[in-house]
């Protein structure tokens, strides 16, 4: 809504007399659907830009168009995953204002709506900015975001934790921002399993710490191809033989788009143990690699000083 409209609409209330006249003249220069009225709600992680993207079709209309006339004003271009809308502090209650979802509602949803660098500016502005590939977001489960979308979009674009990594309602996946297409995820069910036992995790207070190492230790078993490679194989096979379009993504191979995938079951199971390991440093490291090697269903680990999982229990209290 403009501030013609506001002040015309001030008029109105001012001067009864002419309240049909004006009235009229007011809803002519009205957009079909009033600021607010349309309830578009925010995926949890939502990249801004794709809330605002998805915002904009709701009342028929393009984003610059939207953010105008929010009253906020858009330099730059820019586009989805690899790069971000940034709003200053004014235009952030701008949107909260637009959408009547309260900025801290926002805020918590929109994880990125609050990292900007506007923050000396009190001019409600936006302005596109590229992201590091490491910090660009992932498609969001289509189904999840077409309940959202009121069935008007199926794409959005969101940063997930790591324990959202899969939809386990809807077996999707996005795990690499080079992905245009999600992965179907039910050809391998274990993903689901491992995704639950990655929200009982959560409940633990070094789950954090121990997810963080895990990752790193399983990445690197992968990339090196040890311990679990038949296995991670396998369940490779059966994600790209039910999602024909990662064989047609030419800018990484399946097994680099898929791996966090692959690996997320091993890598829960992996931060369990080690959120739960209270063995010494040295005297305990063998028990421990015994420990997880029966929780991975391997008689055992393969024997080797540089292994990550060998170096980080022999090096760390856990």
């Amino acid at each position: 809504m403009s501030r013609t409209d506001v002040t015309a609409r001030t008029a109105v209330t001012a001067a009864p007399a002419q309240r049909a006249v004006l009235t009229t003249e007011v809803w002519l220069r009205i957009p079909s659907a009033a600021p607010g009225v349309l309830r578009v709600r925010p995926l949890t992680g939502e990249a801004t830009a794709s809330y605002v993207q998805r915002l904009a079709p709701a009342y028929r209309l393009t984003l610059p168009q939207l953010l105008d006339g929010a009253g906020i004003t858009l330099t730059g271009h820019g586009t989805l995953p690899t790069a971000e809308l940034h709003l200053s502090p004014a235009a952030c209650h701008h949107l909260a204002a637009l959408t009547r979802i309260p900025l801290p509602h926002l805020t918590r949803a929109l994880p990125r709506l609050a990292l900007n660098d506007d923050a000396h500016h009190t001019s409600a502005a936006a302005h596109w900015k590229r992201l590091e590939a490491a910090q660009q977001p992932v498609r969001a489960c289509t189904l999840c975001t077409r309940h959202r979308s009121q069935n008007a979009t199926d794409t959005a674009w969101v940063h997930p934790a790591p324990h959202r990594l899969v939809c386990p309602r809807h077996h999707q996946a996005a795990p690499d921002p080079r992905l245009t297409s999600t992965v179907r995820t039910w050809s391998v069910p274990e993903l689901v399993a491992a995704h639950h036992a990655h929200r009982r995790l959560l409940r633990h207070p070094r789950a954090a710490t121990a997810w963080t190492a895990a990752r790193a230790i399983t990445t690197r078993w992968y990339d090196h191809q040890q311990h679990l490679t038949h296995r991670w194989h396998n369940r490779l096979t059966r994600l790209c033989a039910a999602n024909a379009h990662l064989a047609t993504t030419g800018s990484a191979s399946p097994a680099l788009l898929t791996r966090d995938l692959v690996i997320y079951p091993e890598t829960v199971t992996l931060a369990r143990a080690l959120a739960t390991h209270t063995g010494r440093p040295h005297r305990d490291t063998g028990k421990a690699l015994n420990l997880i090697a029966h929780r991975f269903g391997l008689p055992r680990l393969a024997s080797n000083a540089n292994d990550p999982l060998r170096v980080f229990l022999t090096h760390t209290g856990h």
